[in-house]
């Protein structure tokens, strides 16, 4: 039989298709395209924003057109958080939680026996580590990207994931050491740590992130550690130097601000200020230069007034970030901010949204100036496509297979 896939949303959900995936590979499936006519269509669903639930329920309505006899299931986020509402669609058969997707080949194979809807969700916040830590995702074929830590124990007023994803549970510091050890005996250069809030990794076992990087550094023939995403507010003081002074951690990271009013920080429990983020920020800057800060933000989060708008433009504009990540604000289900009031016109959004990619734009052509003349490390991505350690993407003749770290001037 033949399976295809439909992946809305994060890395994370990245992580478990392709999870899925093999399971059904294990089964003698046949995977094949999403555009493909197949017999059974996973779709792995976001419920971030408004906007991924959209693009979840399309995939659904898509999947439906091109097999009206298909098992369809929809898992993931949008899943674990609203799975009555997907159940109400005719064009699923079957919706299940982020807590059952290891048993989706199973349930697909029990709907085909019964032809019966089924819904199966249970409580994320009682799962206790992360599961199937061994699934490693290659982007571009040569950059492994491996997931630690899964879950958040900070709720941010505007944020579902908590409730999506669970508490923090991380992999033991030893079998990630083991796997990185062996990625790189096998020949990758860089490695990506990712989760669902990196920062808080090691929060359940007693130990921190820091502690898991002085241990990979250690390891022979890995060139490159990047981290995805921190939160400014979880980066002790020992992290932030081991950052700055170990070659071996790429000068590339995520902070996300969210808004640059103190006021709506508050609002949003994000649990710092602005003079405390522009400290870490200052920080990475001076001590090492060629760092690429990147950030989200929120535009149009409950009660933004101008003012709140101001603000952030212009601590945005005069902070050296390197890339922004700009999203509409859109009421979550069991958040508090689905509570406040008033509400900012969709209109009003919508501007903000588009003056702030405008800046974007300005900060990535600026940050690429900056570095103009340095030399600098970079992975070969393909035969005209580098990475640089501070994530700027080369499109230049290589000379050196992929998966090489070679030195570039800009």
């Amino acid at each position: 039989m033949r399976v295809a896939f439909a992946t809305l949303g994060c890395r994370m959900n990245q992580f478990d298709t392709d999870l899925i995936r093999s399971e059904f590979v294990k089964r003698g499936y046949e995977p094949v395209d999403f555009e493909e006519e197949a017999d059974v269509y996973v779709i792995n669903t976001c419920a971030v924003t408004v906007g991924g639930e959209r693009s979840s329920r399309q995939a659904v309505y898509q999947a439906r057109r091109r097999n009206p006899n298909a098992v369809v299931v929809a898992t993931g986020c949008y899943a674990q958080i609203s799975p009555e509402a997907l159940a109400r669609l005719k064009e699923v058969d079957l919706v299940v939680g982020n807590t059952h997707k290891s048993e989706i080949v199973k349930l697909v194979e029990e709907f085909l026996e019964r032809r019966e809807k089924k819904l199966v969700v249970g409580n994320v916040f009682k799962e206790g580590e992360v599961k199937h830590f061994g699934t490693v995702l290659y982007f571009e074929g040569v950059r492994p990207f491996l997931k630690v830590q899964e879950g958040c124990n900070r709720f941010c007023s505007f944020c579902v994931i908590p409730f999506a994803r669970g508490k923090v549970r991380s992999v033991p510091k030893e079998r990630v050491v083991k796997e990185a050890r062996r990625l790189a005996e096998a020949g990758f250069k860089e490695l990506v740590l990712t989760g669902t809030q990196l920062s808080q990794y090691g929060w359940d076992l007693g130990y921190t992130l820091y502690e898991l990087i002085t241990e990979l550094v250690k390891i022979k023939g890995l060139e490159l550690i990047r981290l995805s995403s921190l939160h400014v507010k979880e980066l002790p003081k020992k992290l932030l130097e081991l950052a700055v002074k170990e070659e071996k951690i790429a000068p590339h990271f995520h902070l996300s601000l969210q808004s640059g009013s103190d006021r709506l920080l508050e609002l949003m429990k994000r649990g710092y200020a602005l003079d405390e983020f522009k400290r870490v920020v200052d920080y990475l800057l001076t001590h090492r230069p060629l760092t690429a800060v990147g950030t989200d933000l929120i535009v149009g989060f409950p009660t933004e007034t101008d003012e709140d708008f101001r603000k952030t433009y212009e601590f945005v504009k005069e902070t050296p970030f390197a890339y922004l990540h700009v999203f509409p604000y859109s009421d979550r289900p069991l958040t508090k901010a689905s509570e406040l009031r008033p509400k900012v016109p969709e209109r009003v959004k919508k501007e903000r949204v588009r003056l702030l990619k405008e800046l974007d734009e300005q900060k990535r052509k600026a940050f690429y100036e900056r570095n103009r003349g340095r030399e600098l490390r970079a992975l070969v991505l393909s035969e005209d496509e580098l990475l640089t350690e501070n994530y700027l993407t080369l499109k230049r003749k290589a000379e050196a297979p992929p998966g090489s770290l070679v030195k570039v001037k800009l």
